[in-house]
């Protein structure tokens, strides 16, 4: 089966604007005076008017110009979501040069590997903490003979001469553009939409991240396609908050805020994310999983800390809303008790499109922000593809499902079984133009101009795309049993008290789970519960705990077949961290490294041990180790004797 919308509308088309470039400065041209971006520093909003953006992009321009940064070289970003990094970005295209952007709390290693793969010339820095990685790995990144650092604070000590500020940038820029005026729309008119533009990394589950290869047009294609499925208008305000490096923030706020000309903020920390969201208000959001899954966690924690009436209230609402959503409507009661303030409290009130992407969201998740009045749908997509390419359509959302097809984009599910369960293959209009260096990988992945996702999935009768799970992390038990982990996870992911969890069975006789407990919410509970504690570890250990989670799993339990139900568990001793390899960049579970690194506890699970003892070393971020020595308990919740029969419907929902 194949399905895709067909549409011949020519919204948001740029025509001969196939550049990042090109459609600033037509939007300078026109709306200059208009708000283009917000940044919050200090506790005050700043803003950006589409000439200002445009002035900044052609500084830099025309600076890295005169110190011979040439074509088709790699200009890399590095740092927190700022203004500077998206102008760094669209500059680097004005050069006709390759933007390649680096997650900001990447390693030492992962930074030079990075840069050493894509030969980058410039590393446009944040701050101090930044630059301090790249200055300490001196000779290690030949290449890079700039470093421009956007926070002078701190950097009064070095001397590097690789170093120079983004003011001086600017000031380099100026003296270029009085001498000749015409330099910077020569090197606009010149740059090319069918070249290589944007060097976007993989999520990398199983290895290291591969660079992706991105024309600017084919880019600006897909993001209007996108628009056209959802769109936007004129001043729409945008909080950015999810790392620019992965392709969807990317699409959010480098494309479709230059295409549609939305506003996009910058928020000041990530711990103050969701006061400066209220304050803003804005028309859309797009947020990872985890995040949706802190906010709910976070409603859950304060009504656990709220009046016995509250608590009576919000169920009342919840319950209301549920029954009206389950309808395909709205309840007003619930609005009016519960709803409205909700959303408010949230930043929501004025949301008219939300979206998730980059993991799989669980349906309970989904349907508590469709409860609330949150017009939340789930996207799907990969980095190869220029990010998304399916969504739901505004009066047509279905929780097991990814959505539809943009009308630029074809999907098929081949190599089906007797379900119609199959893999899942795509093309778009953004398809990828290969992987850096890696020819073999780009063959591996497409065929016939088809993009081979690796993910199991099938079609709904309505034509939804259903999403199961990656076809290598499909496995069975020992008994025959196949079930997906990512569904079961995401199943426990809803309760407020689990923070991470990966589920155990391949080749065993029934299904486990190593779980991490979300410390913010369960350490609130346990100071509730009186119970006395120092930190994580000891924490995750508390019997009380293990009796809190073990009513949480038999609840998750109740929801699944009986030969998928959670037999067994564990409390880890430590979260899973993306430093520790645990985790990708954007928050996915590397199996691979579960497996081989808590080999032993998993071992320990299925011997029928009652407890692991844990003797070892963890490395903090700013380097500081400390030593581990504590006691596991495995918890069993079932019975693993039960019996073991499943069927397509019960297949179908996992």
């Amino acid at each position: 089966m194949t399905t895709s919308i067909n549409s011949s509308a020519n919204l948001f088309d740029m025509g001969e604007m196939d550049t990042f470039p090109k459609i600033l400065r037509h939007n300078a041209a026109h709306w200059g005076a208009d708000i283009a971006m917000r940044e919050k520093e200090f506790g005050i909003w700043s803003e950006f008017s589409w000439q200002d953006y445009h002035n900044r992009v052609k500084w830099m321009t025309l600076a890295l110009d005169s110190v011979g940064i040439q074509s088709e070289a790699a200009i890399a970003l590095l740092g927190d979501n700022r203004p500077e990094w998206v102008w760094g970005e669209v500059a680097a295209h004005a050069l006709s040069c390759f933007s390649l952007g680096i997650y900001q709390d990447s390693l030492h290693e992962e930074v030079a590997y990075l840069l050493n793969r894509s030969n980058a010339q410039v590393v446009i820095a944040e701050d101090e903490e930044q630059c301090d990685k790249l200055l300490e790995l001196g000779d290690s990144i030949p290449e890079v003979r700039y470093i421009v650092y956007c926070d002078p604070r701190g950097m009064r000590k070095y001397d590097d001469p690789r170093l120079v500020s983004i003011e001086q940038i600017y000031k380099m820029g100026q003296e270029v553009d009085r001498l000749n005026p015409r330099a910077y729309d020569n090197l606009v008119d010149a740059s090319k939409g069918e070249n290589i533009a944007i060097y976007c990394t993989t999520s990398g589950t199983t290895s290291k991240p591969k660079i992706v290869l991105l024309q600017g047009s084919k880019f600006i294609e897909h993001c209007s396609s996108y628009l056209r499925a959802d769109p936007r208008a004129p001043g729409d305000n945008y909080v950015s908050v999810l790392p620019l490096p992965w392709i969807m923030e990317q699409v959010y706020a480098v494309g479709q805020s230059l295409i549609a000309r939305q506003i996009v903020n910058f928020v000041e920390e990530q711990e103050t994310m969701m006061a400066d969201l209220r304050e803003i208000g804005p028309n859309f959001v797009l947020l990872a999983p985890r995040v949706w899954e802190g906010i709910l966690a976070d409603v859950q924690a304060r009504m656990m800390d709220s009046t016995p009436l509250k608590q009576k209230l919000f169920e009342f609402a919840m319950k209301r809303a549920e029954a009206a959503l389950a309808k395909g409507k709205r309840s007003m009661l619930a609005d009016i008790i519960l709803m409205k303030a909700l959303r408010d409290r949230l930043g929501f009130s004025f949301l008219n499109s939300a979206a998730t992407g980059g993991a799989a969201m669980g349906p309970d998740t989904f349907k508590f922000f469709q409860s609330i009045g949150v017009p939340l749908r789930q996207l799907y997509g990969q980095t190869e593809m220029c990010g998304a390419y399916t969504i739901h359509h505004q009066d047509d959302v279905d929780y097991d499902s990814v959505g539809v097809a943009f009308d630029s984009a074809e999907l098929k599910v081949i190599n089906t079984d007797s379900e119609g369960v199959g893999e899942v293959i795509a093309k778009t209009v953004g398809m990828f133009n290969g992987y850096l260096g890696d020819q073999a990988a780009f063959d591996e992945d497409v065929s016939d101009g088809w993009m081979h996702t690796g993910d199991a999935g099938y079609f709904k009768p309505s034509g939804h795309l259903v999403v199961i799970d990656r076809i290598k992390d499909l496995a069975k038990t020992s008994q025959g049993i196949q079930y997906s982990p990512q569904y079961i996870e995401n199943k426990l992911k809803f309760s407020s008290f689990i923070g991470e969890a990966v589920i155990l069975g391949k080749e065993k006789p029934y299904l486990s789970a190593i779980l991490c407990i979300r410390f913010s919410i369960v350490s609130k509970w346990a100071e509730r519960q009186g119970l006395a504690f120092t930190n994580y570890t000891n924490l995750s250990s508390l019997p009380e705990v293990y009796e809190q989670l073990t009513k949480e799993i038999a609840i998750v339990n109740q929801s699944l077949p009986e030969a998928q139900k959670i037999n067994k568990f564990i409390l880890l001793y430590k979260e899973l961290d993306a430093d520790d390899g645990e985790l990708t960049r954007t928050r996915k579970v590397r199996r691979g490294v579960i497996a081989e690194k808590y080999g032993d506890i998993i071992d320990s699970i299925y011997k029928g041990d009652p407890h692991v003892d844990i003797d070892t070393v963890i490395t903090f971020q700013d380097g500081s180790k400390s030593r581990i020595q504590t006691q596991i308990k495995v918890a069993t919740v079932t019975d693993s004797n039960r019996a073991v029969g499943t069927n397509v419907e019960q297949r179908r929902a996992s």
